[in-house]
């Protein structure tokens, strides 16, 4: 195993108000990870900095073996992969699902004058095939549905081939259906051998997919619990980071937490 990603008691405070407190944590390349607690625990700035887009006010984090505010984020654009609603509102609305992935090449947003050769064209047409997009392939982003769009943007996220790849919340809003076909697709990318190391953020249980392995547990900023998924996720764990108690069911390694009256 490859270590990809460390905390090492990471700070981060914005208007007096600490987001982030003291965080340590540990990614190695055959792990996946989901990343849990309720709404301003500090999920999101965790990605951020994660994905070297902002930096801890104190603490250091290495990412791809470099350290944090050494080196230019330019440098990892390829071995970087992230997909979150923030990044898919960038997104032309003319832009085609077929150049959305493609451009990630680049890591550009909207195709201009770059030039590709074969291999990123086919790399591209084999993505958009794995994520179940062909039949879009020519489609503009602007037309596609909620599910569509977050399958896509996984697909732009993975189009480098990334050491790295980190979702924001990829199932959020989608319906029963849309939201069982990217847990699936996610599950078997997650099992995969050939897959890099993930990092998964959600609010709710339900949208761990099988195959994650580990799972990172925050409340207001700390870490409240952290390790193996099944050893860590447990009734008392959930209830500890979101403040009530629960009732937690494991079946075909799918998750399903209901408040205990």
């Amino acid at each position: 195993m490859v270590n990809v990603l460390r905390f090492d008691d990471v700070s981060y405070v914005r208007g007096g108000r600490p987001i982030l407190d003291g965080v340590n944590w540990e990614v190695d390349s055959s792990e996946r990870w989901v990343v849990l607690g309720a709404n301003g625990a500090g999920k999101t700035t965790l990605l951020r900095i994660a994905t070297a887009n902002d930096y801890p006010t104190s603490g250091t984090v290495d990412v791809l073996d470099q350290r944090l505010g050494t080196f230019d984020i330019w440098e990892l654009r390829n071995r970087l992969g992230f997909a979150s609603t923030a990044t898919a509102r960038r997104i032309p609305a003319t832009e085609t699902v077929r150049n959305l992935v493609l451009t990630a090449a680049y890591a550009v947003e909207g195709r201009w004058n770059e030039k590709y050769d074969d291999y990123d064209f086919r790399q591209a047409d084999r993505i958009v095939a794995e994520w179940g997009l062909t039949d879009l392939a020519d489609h503009p982003f602007s037309t596609l549905s909620d599910g569509e769009r977050k399958r896509a943007m996984i697909a732009r996220a993975v189009m480098t081939d990334p050491e790295l790849l980190l979702l924001d919340e990829p199932s959020a809003s989608l319906d029963l259906g849309a939201r069982e076909r990217l847990l699936q697709m996610l599950s078997g990318f997650a099992q995969s051998p050939d897959s890099p190391a993930m990092i998964m953020v959600t609010h709710h249980v339900e949208e761990i997919p099988p195959g994650f392995t580990h799972v990172l547990m925050l409340k207001d900023g700390r870490v409240q619990a952290a390790g193996p998924i099944n050893e860590t996720l447990t009734a008392e764990s959930l209830g500890d980071t979101f403040g009530m108690s629960f009732d937690l069911k494991v079946e075909g390694g799918r998750y399903a937490a209901v408040a205990r009256v």
